[in-house]
């Protein structure tokens, strides 16, 4: 049985990973590595998984929506001008794939446990499946955008919405594996102390 005040603690200690969280996601855009090609790699969308396999579905749909709140009223976080505006360019999609990208990457992940400490299969399989997802549902939210934003076919839409970035989420999938197995018992002790909690919500 949890007291009250470790309750309180454990909350609190939720909602601060949460907005590190947000402002990760907003900082890791000024991080840009360019590659032969022109098209970069920026580490935004895998902070964007991250967040749903290290806090779980509940509080990494929250830092998400904290980011794009923040874009929203101005605050410069997207790689364009922000405000409401932005969902009239093909970034649009792209956001509104990070808010799923990380509720159903969370949902898969689940909150971290202590007993993840030691490395099990299953967890492994499940956070490969989260992330690969999680990558997924942002281009592919993207690419779905840009084609009913400029009419494109779905091939078309493809091609220049997705195909562009797939070297770069592949890097970045194969990074936030060991970051999620190393990270998920380390968040456990201050979000999930009592650590064999199935629910990501509070």
């Amino acid at each position: 049985m949890v007291n009250k005040k470790t309750a309180l603690g454990i909350a609190r200690n939720r909602y601060v990973f949460t907005a590190v969280f947000a402002a990760m996601i907003a900082v890791s855009g000024f991080f840009i590595l360019p590659l032969p090609g022109g098209v970069p790699i920026v580490l935004k969308n895998m902070f964007v998984v991250l967040s749903g396999t290290i806090l779980g579905s509940f509080y990494g749909g929250i830092a998400v929506f904290i980011f794009i709140a923040a874009g929203l009223a101005g605050i410069p976080v997207f790689v364009i001008p922000g405000g409401p505006g932005v969902f009239n360019t093909p970034l649009g999609g792209y956001i509104i794939g990070y808010f799923a990208a990380s509720l159903c990457a969370g949902l898969i992940a689940g909150l971290p446990k202590v007993s993840e400490k030691k490395v099990r299969p299953v967890l492994l399989i499940k956070l490969c499946a989260a992330s690969l997802l999680g990558f997924a549902l942002i281009l592919l939210c993207g690419s779905l955008y840009m084609m009913r934003l400029n009419s494109l076919s779905f091939k078309a839409a493809i091609i220049a919405g997705s195909a562009p970035f797939v070297f770069g989420d592949i890097v970045k999938f194969a990074i936030s594996i060991p970051l999620g197995l190393k990270l998920r018992p380390i968040a456990a002790r201050y979000l999930n102390p009592n650590g064999e909690a199935r629910s990501s919500t509070p």
